[in-house]
């Protein structure tokens, strides 16, 4: 079952240690937040929690006319690594409009690499220590509208990231296509150059273990056992 999830222990980091790039204000209820600000790339994020095996829910809405950047999340984050030599994360970010190389649509991206030696524009391109590894089935060349709210699901665990908005699978993408399962930490909420966005009603859940296979042999591998009881019963039975 999910539950709905108190926001007011978490943080904010800005990139290269420019904390309060963001301006996250937790709404009453607790399960919303509010960002104000126009600036460098921000997160907020539960410090010290690790999100692996859990799935994290809501609506997101950007409550402006007047810009057409970047809004998401990240997966897998942990306190300080948008100023790390060393970071290791993921970022979903959607963005409105194309921009001279930033590029219009929903994507996946791993952060890896030296964060706090870079230049910003490796977030705006997708380029350096922000590899794009996948863009969204529907939503990978479609910006988000004004005053709209999306619903959106996501799941994290060590061999799966997928992302829902509105009820329709986005972005699937497993350790098998990374070549190695993935590294645990926070869920968190990202924005770069947008303000007026407003992540509301967060839920999260615990993700059922996905069941094993059984070889594609077994099936038939009980049956001829069963069948060669039934032999033997009516042999003795002679």
């Amino acid at each position: 079952m999910a539950a709905t999830v108190d926001l007011t222990g978490w943080g904010e980091n800005g990139f290269r240690g420019n904390n309060n790039a963001g301006t996250w204000t937790v709404q009453p209820g607790n399960d919303t937040v509010r960002q104000t600000s126009n600036g460098q790339p921000t997160v907020f994020f539960e410090p010290g929690s690790n999100a692996q095996g859990t799935s994290l829910s809501g609506s997101i809405e950007v409550y402006t006319t007047g810009d057409n950047d970047f809004v998401g999340f990240v997966l897998g984050y942990q306190d300080g690594e948008l100023n790390s030599a060393n970071a290791d994360f993921w970022l979903i970010d959607w963005k409105q409009a194309n921009q001279d190389v930033a590029k219009i649509g929903l994507s996946l991206n791993h952060v890896t690499g030296n964060v706090a030696g870079t230049s910003v524009n490796d977030f705006w391109q997708h380029v350096g220590t922000v590899d794009e590894v996948a863009r969204g089935a529907g939503l990978g060349s479609t910006g988000w509208a004004d005053n709209q709210s999306y619903t959106f699901d996501l799941i994290f665990t060590p061999t799966l990231i997928q992302v829902d908005v509105d009820g329709v699978n986005q972005l699937s993408y497993t350790s098998a296509d990374h070549g190695s399962t993935f590294t645990d930490g926070a869920f968190g909420f990202y924005n770069y150059s947008q303000g007026s966005v407003e992540y509301a009603g967060i839920t999260s859940a615990v993700v059922p273990p996905s069941p094993v296979p059984l070889p594609a042999t077994l099936p038939l591998l009980m049956a001829g056992f069963g069948a060669l009881g039934l032999m033997r019963r009516r042999r003795r039975a002679a």
